[in-house]
């Protein structure tokens, strides 16, 4: 239990006034309350299979050379922590258990993706090696989103050649696009981390933010701000601000991650992708 006193910075602890004691007790509740949820959703769900091993997909995606992930070279398994109230679920996404995951998460209030937008140029990463297979547009659009989102916000990732498609997702989806959240890039220097573009080299990154339906009960606008600075770490980590300003945006909202990574597993989220790690 969160402890009933707090610091003053003299050595002595001052207890908490009543009123924010409980609020803390609530909030502490609402919490467990939310896990024991999430916890039900893996007991419910039957783990992908490939080759007889469960929660394995093979990536079937056409005309795309076999790779090992970038990760999988720089990183040992040791350096990932799996958070203790994260739900990962390790599959194919054209192949996710969607239609169980709905039956008992009716609606989710965010749902995030940063998908592996297929390039189309001959030589689009201009030397830098990809640590993932990539899907075609027409393939990340036949995703069920209508089946999992009636009601709330949806954030997607883009490279500026896929803002139209995302745009045209949205509007596909259901979605209106409300605004759009900027990762300013920094090395462990503190320069720009300045990677390669056709026209200008980039040093952020863009999250378009779109929301269709009834906005949530316990949503609290106007609170957080639209740009992240941060330290860019492994290929396709996202900073881990902008699940903070989700779940500020939406506090004790349920959380999905499509394409999820095992660098971006998070408390409270269920993460979908066939990278995850799940034990």
């Amino acid at each position: 239990m969160i402890g009933a006193s707090f610091s003053n910075g003299g050595g002595g602890n001052v207890p908490l006034d009543d009123s924010l004691q409980a609020k803390i007790e609530e909030t502490e509740l609402e919490l467990r309350k939310r896990f024991l949820e999430l916890c039900q959703i893996v007991t419910r769900l039957t783990p992908c299979e490939d080759d007889g091993q469960p929660g394995v997909e093979k990536d079937k995606t056409d005309n795309v050379e076999e790779c090992i992930p970038i990760e999988e070279q720089l990183w040992e398994p040791e350096d990932y922590e799996i958070p203790p109230h994260c739900i990962p679920i390790r599959c194919d996404v054209r192949e996710a258990p969607w239609d169980r995951l709905t039956q008992v998460v009716e609606n989710f209030d965010a749902i995030m993706m940063d998908p592996p937008w297929q390039l189309a140029t001959a030589n689009p990463t201009r030397g830098v090696a990809l640590g993932y297979n990539q899907l075609s547009d027409e393939c990340i659009a036949s995703l069920p989103i209508h089946k999992l989102q009636k009601n709330g916000f949806m954030f997607i990732w883009v490279i500026n050649a896929k803002y139209r498609t995302a745009l045209h997702l949205f509007q596909r989806w259901g979605y209106q696009l409300v605004d759009d959240i900027s990762w300013v890039k920094y090395t462990v220097n503190r320069r720009f981390a300045k990677n390669h573009g056709f026209y200008l080299q980039h040093a952020k990154e863009t999250c378009l933010v779109g929301f269709k339906g009834v906005l949530p009960s316990h949503f609290c606008g106007n609170v957080v701000g639209d740009v992240i600075c941060s330290e860019r770490r492994g290929q396709s980590q996202k900073p881990d601000e902008i699940y903070e300003i989700i779940e500020q945006l939406i506090p004790h909202g349920r959380y999905l991650e499509i394409f999820a990574r095992k660098n971006n597993l998070r408390n409270y989220w269920i993460s979908i992708g066939n990278e995850v790690v799940i034990n």
